[in-house]
């Protein structure tokens, strides 16, 4: 495999494919989700030498409809960031652009899909981390409602925001893998109104992502209405991420000290200070309650998916890329990130659309009539491959 972009860090050398729905399809799995006889780290040092025994159950629904399960991938220290740079397992690039971030936490997923090393790559989602990655490399992700796919085998972050996803090159892909991953893929929604954030605005976003969204907005033929949330999006990211944070610290337990050589010096101080912050569980509710009830059962909410495109490694990372995604994690609901445009000089944006709980084939069913019209997927250039 010629993987100059750093999306593998443990292949199977045995990997084949058998028959079934998936049969020819090969995958790549994020490492913090088990696969049998490959290292289980979740991104962090801590744990290299820790050997998954069995397989994760999405693992295995992947392998009974005949995917071949090619390795793991890079991902973000313990999935508690965006920009996969890892100080254990390496550097990921966007192959859209070498040097520039392919998103995170579930980086090499993105990356390895919009490579063409795999098919198909499972990420997981606490605030973001399938959607952005799919929307820095210019691909497909889905963040199902939380429950819907089994978390079974998976290295948490934040049990109540983190929900396992695929990553596709396309919708048909992204479909056959939501068929096999899911407990009961359920029936297409008609939705019959589109929701726009009333808040938006607080928000700095770049011109190009405006110009995606503003062209998937003219593309829903629905009616159109306002939501309007009791808090800050910035509350709200903040709130989910010292709910994260504290949740880590907990589940490390004595492993997390100082001194630990397994943690990097970035992750201690990210949890440091989110340990000394107070927990907002109220801003969590008021979010949860406000989506569910605007949604309800026919609505759709669309808004970009991260405020910018992907940056270079090496730059400080926008503390407000997971302002937008947060939402759906806190709220428990299903949201599917797609193309929507490129920057000039070839950096995609990506456009997320959030949906009542099980609504997951229906946001499929509209995504193929934005992705139609917005036309926006663009196969990464020869030369960065």
């Amino acid at each position: 495999m010629d993987d100059r972009w750093g999306a593998f860090v443990d292949l199977d050398p045995a990997a084949q494919g058998g028959d079934g729905p998936l049969a020819g399809l090969t995958v790549g799995v994020k490492s913090n989700i088990m696969v049998k006889g490959l290292p289980w780290t979740g991104g962090m040092g801590l744990y290299r030498d820790r050997i998954a025994s069995r397989d994760a159950e999405v693992v295995a629904r992947l392998r009974s409809a005949g995917a071949a399960i090619l390795g793991t991938v890079n991902m973000h220290e313990a999935a508690l960031g965006a920009h996969t740079d890892n100080p254990f397992y390496g550097r990921t690039h966007n192959p859209l652009r070498h040097g520039y971030t392919p998103g995170g936490s579930s980086g090499g997923s993105g990356a390895a899909v919009a490579a063409g090393l795999c098919d198909l790559a499972l990420g997981t989602d606490t605030m973001g981390s399938v959607r952005i990655p799919a929307a820095y490399c210019g691909v497909y992700g889905l963040k199902p409602t939380h429950g819907a796919i089994s978390e079974d085998g998976l290295a948490y972050l934040e049990p109540g925001l983190d929900c396992i996803g695929p990553l596709a090159r396309n919708l048909d892909l992204l479909e056959r893998a939501w068929q096999v991953l899911a407990s009961d893929p359920g029936q297409a929604v008609t939705f019959k109104r589109a929701l726009v954030l009333g808040r938006q605005s607080e928000v700095e976003v770049q011109p190009v992502v405006t110009a995606g969204f503003e062209a998937a907005l003219r593309g829903l033929p629905l009616p159109r209405a306002t939501l309007d949330l009791p808090d800050s999006l910035t509350d709200i990211r903040m709130a989910g991420l010292v709910s994260a944070g504290q949740w880590l610290i907990a589940d490390l337990g004595p492993e997390y000290h100082e001194n630990k050589l397994g943690l990097s010096d970035e992750l201690k101080f990210i949890l440091k200070i989110t340990a000394g912050m107070k927990q907002r569980p109220e801003v969590l509710a008021r979010t949860r309650t406000a989506v569910r009830e605007a949604l309800g059962s026919d609505s759709v909410l669309i808004m970009p998916t991260a405020p910018q495109v992907a940056f270079p490694h090496g730059t400080r990372a926008p503390s407000n890329q997971a302002d937008f995604t947060c939402l759906a994690n806190i709220a428990g609901l299903p949201a599917l990130s797609l193309p929507s445009g490129s920057s000039e000089d070839g950096l995609p944006a990506g456009v997320q659309i959030v949906g009542p709980s099980g609504s997951e084939p229906g946001l499929i069913a509209l995504a193929r009539q934005l992705d139609n019209q917005l036309q926006a997927y663009r196969h990464p250039p020869q030369s960065s491959i």
